[in-house]
C-alpha cells in the first residue's frame, strides 16, 4: 500500500502557490485583472456584500477599467449587459470609456444601452463625477441624441418610466432637433411645456384621458405609470390582460389583491403566457427571479399560475448541461451565502439570498442529469435527501432551506476522497471566501484535494462559479479548471463546453475578447 503522508507531501510539491489573501484573511489566487474585471461586471451590483462595500466595489472597477485597454472594456461591458443581464456595471464601463476613449465608446454605447433604464442609468453616472466628468460632453450628447432619433415616440413614452434622472432630465440636458411634430410634441410634453395635444402620440393622449377620467380604457403603458392612479378591479384586469411578462411575474400578488384571478379566462391566458417560451426569451429573466415569484406568491395566487411558474423555471434553464457523466454540484451554504446577491440597498435589497442563486444552480444541474450528487456544505458537508424527478423549484427550496457556520470550499472534494469517488465534473457555485481550511501551505486546501481527486479521475474537469465580486479565487486557473462569475444562465454555456473539451486557461475572458466591436 502506497505511503499516504509520502504521496501527499508529493502532490504538496506540485501544487501552484497562494499569491493573495481573501477577505477572511486566508490563502487565495488573485484572478488576473482582466479577469477581476469580467467578474465585477458579472457580479457587481453596488450594494454592500457580506464582505465589501458598494465603495469598495466602485474603486476597483474604476481602478481595473483605466488601468486595462480600452476595447477590453468595452467587450467586458458588452458581455456583462447581453450576456450576464446586469444593468449598472455596464453603463459604469460605458462612462469610463467616456473619459478614455469616445472612438470605443462610439461603437459600444448602442449595443449597451439598450432601453431608457440603461440611458438614465450611464447619464446619472456620468454626471455623478465618479469618473472624472460632470457633464456629458458633445460626443456623448450626441450618442444620447442618436439614441433617442432612433426610436419611435411611442418607445421613447413607455420608456420614459424612472426618475433622477427622467427621461425629461435627459431631453434638457441633450436637446434633440426633433425631426416631424409628433417628436416635437413628445419632447415638448416631457419636459412640460404646452404643446398641440392633437400631434402628440396616441398612445400619450389615450394615456392622458384615462388619468383626466375621461376614458375608461386603460392605456398600453407600463405599469409603473397606471399603479398611482385609483383604479377599479376591472382597470386592473386590463392591466394584467396588457402585461409584459417581467410584468406579470413582480405582480401576482398585486393583481391576486385587485380581483384579477376571480376571471377564471384571464387567469387561465396569464398562466398561458407566463410559460410561453419565447415571451420568457425575451424577458431576457434570471432564473432566480422564477424561483422568487414562485416563493413570493402568495395563497390568493391560484395553483394554475404557480404551476406556470414552474412550468416556465423549466424552460429558462433549458441551456443547463447534460453532461452524461458523473457529475458533483458543490453549493455553498455557508453563513455568508445568506446576503443578498446584489448587494444591501437602502430601499431596494433584494429578498434573493446568495443561498437561493447557489440552491437554484444544483437542483438546475440535478434537474438534467439526474446521476449528478449535490453536496452542500459550509465548514463541512451538509447532507441532504433530493429527488431528481422533483421540480427544480422543490429542489431548489430544499437547499436554500439549510446554511449557516464557516466556509470551506475544500470539504466536498475532501468528502470525495474520502470515498476514493471517480467523476468527470466537480461544481462548486460560492463566494469563494474559504477559511476554515486555511493552513500555513503553499497552496490551497481545495488544491490540494483536487489534486488527489484529480489522480484518480485525470480527465475530470473543475468549474467555480462565482456570485459575488471579489477578485480571488480558491482554485488557480488551468486547462481543467475553469473560473466564471455571474448569475445569469450564460454561465451554463461555459460550464458545458468546459466539461466537454476542457480549455486553455481564462476561457471567459477569451470568450469576452472575442466579441466584435
Amino acid at each position: 500500500m502506497a505511503n499516504k503522508n509520502l504521496f501527499q507531501s508529493f502532490i504538496g510539491k506540485l501544487l501552484p502557490a497562494t499569491n493573495a489573501l481573501n477577505h477572511e484573511g486566508a490563502p487565495a489566487f488573485a484572478l488576473e485583472p482582466k479577469h477581476q474585471l469580467a467578474q465585477y461586471a458579472a457580479t457587481g451590483c453596488f450594494g454592500r456584500t457580506f464582505y465589501s462595500t458598494a465603495g469598495d466595489q466602485l474603486d476597483k472597477v474604476l481602478a481595473l477599467a483605466t488601468e486595462l485597454d480600452v476595447k477590453y472594456v468595452g467587450q467586458c461591458a458588452i458581455w456583462a449587459r447581453r450576456r450576464g443581464l446586469m444593468k449598472d456595471m455596464p453603463a459604469l464601463l460605458c462612462a469610463v470609456l467616456s473619459t478614455r476613449d469616445l472612438e470605443t465608446l462610439e461603437r459600444v454605447f448602442p449595443l449597451v444601452i439598450d432601453n431608457g433604464k440603461m440611458l438614465r442609468n450611464f447619464v446619472q453616472i456620468v454626471r455623478s463625477g465618479v469618473t472624472g466628468r460632470k457633464s456629458l460632453g458633445s460626443a456623448p450628447k450626441r450618442m444620447v441624441r442618436e439614441w433617442l432619433a432612433a426610436r419611435s415616440v411611442e418607445a421613447i413614452f413607455r420608456d420614459s418610466v424612472g426618475q433622477s434622472p427622467s427621461m425629461a432630465d435627459v431631453v434638457k440636458m441633450v436637446h434633440p432637433k426633433p425631426a416631424d411634430p409628433a417628436r416635437t410634441a413628445l419632447y415638448g410634453y416631457l419636459i412640460g411645456r404646452a404643446v398641440d395635444e392633437a400631434q402628440l402620440p396616441e398612445v400619450v393622449r389615450a394615456h392622458e384621458r384615462f388619468k383626466k377620467g375621461e376614458s375608461r380604457e386603460v392605456p398600453d403603458v407600463p405599469m409603473q405609470m397606471l399603479v398611482s392612479l385609483d383604479l377599479d378591479d376591472e382597470a386592473w384586469k386590463e392591466i394584467a390582460r396588457n402585461a409584459s411578462w417581467t410584468q406579470m411575474r413582480m405582480n401576482l400578488n398585486t393583481f391576486a389583491r385587485h380581483g384579477v384571478f376571480d376571471d377564471r379566462a384571464l387567469t387561465n391566458l396569464l398562466a398561458t403566457r407566463l410559460r410561453n417560451p419565447e415571451a420568457i426569451r425575451r424577458a431576457r429573466a434570471f432564473p432566480y427571479q422564477l424561483l422568487m415569484a414562485f416563493l413570493a406568491a402568495d395563497g390568493d395566487v391560484p395553483s394554475n399560475i404557480r404551476e406556470a411558474l414552474q412550468d416556465a423555471m423549466e424552460i429558462a434553464i433549458g441551456n443547463v448541461p447534460a453532461i452524461g457523466s458523473q457529475v458533483f454540484v458543490c453549493p455553498d451554504v455557508s453563513g455568508s451565502m445568506a446576503s443578498a446577491v446584489t448587494g444591501g440597498r437602502k430601499g431596494s435589497t433584494s429578498e434573493v439570498r446568495c443561498i437561493d442563486v447557489a440552491a437554484l444552480v444544483a437542483a438546475a444541474v440535478l434537474r438534467k442529469n439526474p446521476g449528478a450528487e449535490v453536496l452542500p456544505f459550509e465548514d463541512k458537508v451538509v447532507a441532504i435527501d433530493l429527488n431528481p424527478r422533483d421540480s427544480v423549484m422543490t429542489n431548489a427550496k430544499k437547499l436554500a432551506a439549510i446554511g449557516g457556520g464557516g466556509t470551506s470550499c475544500s470539504a466536498p472534494l475532501r468528502e470525495l476522497n474520502r470515498r476514493r469517488a471517480t467523476g468527470d465534473l466537480v461544481l462548486f457555485v460560492s463566494d469563494n471566501e474559504s477559511w476554515v481550511d486555511a493552513r500555513k501551505a503553499p497552496s490551497t486546501a481545495v488544491m490540494r484535494e483536487w489534486e488527489v481527486f484529480r489522480s484518480r479521475n485525470p480527465k475530470a474537469r473543475l468549474v467555480c462559479i462565482d456570485i459575488q465580486p471579489h477578485g480571488t479565487t480558491q482554485a488557480v486557473e488551468r486547462d481543467e479548471i475553469l473560473n466564471v462569475g455571474g448569475f445569469s444562465d450564460a454561465v451554463f454555456d461555459l460550464v458545458a463546453e468546459h466539461a466537454a473539451s476542457g480549455s486553455a486557461p481564462n476561457r471567459w475572458v477569451r470568450e469576452i475578447e472575442a466579441i466584435a466591436i
